[in-house]
C-alpha cells in the first residue's frame, strides 16, 4: 500500500466511501468528515457512501446527507433522493426479501448460541435483507477470530458473509458492494465503471471492502485498514496517514487540491 501522496488525483470525478470507521470515528460522524463530503460535492464530485448499514439508515443518508446516492446492506440496494422523493432499487423483490428474512432468524439463533459474547446488531430491526452480528460495536470487543467463526457459520448455512470493522454481515444472494455500485452507476449515471475506473476513488477500512479495493485502481484505505491487513483478500492501492474520519478528510483535501490545480 503506497502513501496517499502518490495518488495521481487528476481526472477523478467520483468519490465512493465506506461509512463505519472510514467516514466515522469511534462511532461518530465528525464535523470534519461531514464537511469533507459537502466540500467534495460542492466541488462537482459525485459522492456515494457504500456501506453495510441498513435500509433504515440509508433512507436517512440519501435524504439528508450531501450525497448523490447510497449503496447499503453490502449491496442489497441503492437509494437516491431526486425530484423531491426517495427512489429505492433492490437486488431482490419484496416477496423474496420477506422469505429470506425468516430463514435468517434461524441462522441468527445458531450463531448466538455458538459464539459467546456476540449479539444481534442494534440496527438489525432496520434491515431489509441481511443478518448483522455485532462483535465489536455495542458488545465487549471480541477477537477477529470470533468474527471469522461467525462468518464461517453463516457460510455453512448458505449465506454470503463479510466481516466489517464492527459487524459480520450475512445474506442469501451473490451480490456485494461492488456489483450494486456498478449497477447504480450504469442505471443512474450512465457510466460503465469498468471503462471509467480511473475516474473513481474508493475509500474503505475492512474486509467487506475487499471487492472494491481489488476493482478500483484508485482504492484508498484509511490508516486503520492496517488492522485487517493480514486478512484482506484485496488490499487498497494507497493508504492515508490519519485513521477513520480524519483519514477520509485527508483524502478529500488531496482530491480538492488536485482539482483546484486543474481549474
Amino acid at each position: 500500500m503506497k502513501p496517499l501522496a502518490e495518488l495521481d488525483a487528476r481526472g477523478i470525478t467520483a468519490v465512493l466511501a465506506d461509512v463505519d470507521d472510514t467516514l466515522t470515528t469511534d462511532g461518530k460522524l465528525t464535523a470534519e468528515a461531514y464537511a469533507a463530503l459537502e466540500r467534495l460535492r460542492e466541488a462537482g464530485f459525485r459522492v456515494v457512501p457504500v456501506t453495510g448499514r441498513p435500509a433504515g439508515w440509508c433512507d436517512h443518508i440519501a435524504r439528508m446527507w450531501p450525497v448523490d446516492a447510497v449503496v447499503g446492506e453490502n449491496g442489497a440496494f441503492y437509494f437516491y433522493y431526486g425530484d423531491g422523493r426517495l427512489e429505492r432499487r433492490f437486488q431482490q423483490d419484496e416477496a423474496t426479501r420477506a422469505e429470506k428474512r425468516g430463514r435468517l432468524q434461524a441462522v441468527a439463533a445458531t450463531i448466538l448460541a455458538a459464539v459467546p459474547g456476540c449479539a444481534l446488531a442494534s440496527d438489525q430491526s432496520y434491515r431489509e435483507t441481511d443478518l448483522a452480528i455485532d462483535y465489536c460495536e455495542d458488545v465487549r470487543p471480541l477477537p477477529l477470530a470470533a468474527a471469522e467463526r461467525i462468518a464461517a457459520l453463516m457460510r455453512e448455512a448458505g449465506l454470503t458473509a463479510k466481516v466489517s470493522s464492527i459487524h459480520v454481515n450475512g445474506w442469501f444472494g451473490n451480490y456485494d458492494k461492488l456489483a450494486t455500485t456498478k449497477r447504480l452507476f450504469a442505471e443512474r449515471f450512465g457510466i460503465d465503471l469498468q471503462k471509467a475506473n480511473r475516474e473513481i476513488v474508493f475509500a474503505g477500512d475492512s474486509p467487506n471492502d475487499a471487492p472494491m479495493f481489488g476493482f478500483f485502481q484508485n482504492s484508498v484505505g484509511v490508516a486503520n485498514v492496517r488492522k485487517f491487513e493480514k486478512v484482506l483478500g484485496e488490499k487498497p492501492s494507497y493508504v492515508t496517514t490519519a485513521a477513520a474520519g480524519a483519514g477520509f478528510s485527508e483524502l478529500a483535501r488531496h482530491l480538492l487540491v488536485a482539482k483546484s490545480r486543474r481549474s
